[in-house]
């Protein structure tokens, strides 16, 4: 019963981490504005000579929700789990922008590619490749980001773990997620912009900036979360089993 337990959350875990790494990505071709999402002024920061606000990727809705499952199964399974989960992550959004990619390739039938709607013909397969086409840079760029922003996780997450015992959860989760999405917040842009798109290497570290801004703001806003699911996974597995798991995840051995 303990092993069925043990596994069936590490599926749960592992299947929500993985789907939001996958949907991530592909939301994150649309541009939102974060201050006209919550009613409010523009930004308009001067942050090395350009004007920035919070138009950021649809995708950081996700990601710092990755970011929390990743914490959670550090906590559970250990170095080994997450690396297992990252790298499955990696091989299955690879695998869907393969697939993608055969899709746009694929001739559309002549009756789907032209669409009245209220704002006039739209070409339905141009309309395809221009959501779904994103860049081969962006892809690099966040895959990339992506795995290195997991390793970082992992051994922040185990460095802070071995500084504070089983106490302050919420130092070593928010910790590792900071330093983690640090990197990962400018690994990604400079790939895929500064390498892909030639853009200003300024223009780059600016928005960086702005979006780690987001990225910190959310994470400890996200804190009581994390200790809302760790609760209710204590629950389940119950005082002992937990207490192993958590045990065994960080025996170096």
């Amino acid at each position: 019963m303990k092993e069925n337990k043990r596994s069936l959350l590490f599926i749960i875990l592992g299947s929500f981490f993985i789907a939001n790494a996958i949907l991530a990505e592909f939301i994150g071709v649309k541009i939102f504005s974060l201050e006209s999402s919550l009613g409010m002024n523009k930004a308009n920061w001067n942050i090395l000579g350009y004007s920035l606000s919070f138009n950021m990727t649809v995708g950081v809705i996700l990601w710092p929700l990755v970011f929390i499952m990743t914490d959670i199964i550090n906590e559970y399974y250990g170095k080994r789990g997450v690396k297992l989960l990252s790298y499955l992550a990696a091989i299955l959004i690879s695998y869907a922008f393969l697939i993608i990619y055969v899709g746009i390739k694929l001739p559309p039938a002549d009756f789907w590619i032209n669409r009245e709607t209220d704002f006039g013909n739209l070409n339905m397969q141009v309309a395809f490749e221009q959501i779904f086409g994103q860049g081969l840079w962006i892809i690099i760029g966040s895959l990339v980001a992506f795995l290195i922003g997991q390793v970082t996780d992992v051994v922040v997450f185990h460095y802070l773990k071995k500084k504070t015992g089983e106490k302050k959860l919420w130092l070593r989760a928010t910790g590792s997620t900071l330093v983690s999405q640090l990197i990962d917040s400018f690994v990604v842009l400079f790939i895929a912009f500064y390498i892909g798109a030639g853009w200003d290497i300024k223009l780059v570290l600016g928005i960086g900036l702005v979006n780690y801004i987001y990225k910190l703001t959310v994470a400890l806003a996200l804190t009581p979360l994390l200790y809302f699911i760790h609760r209710i996974i204590d629950n389940y597995l119950g005082k002992e089993l937990s207490e192993t798991m958590m045990r065994e995840a960080h025996d170096p051995n």
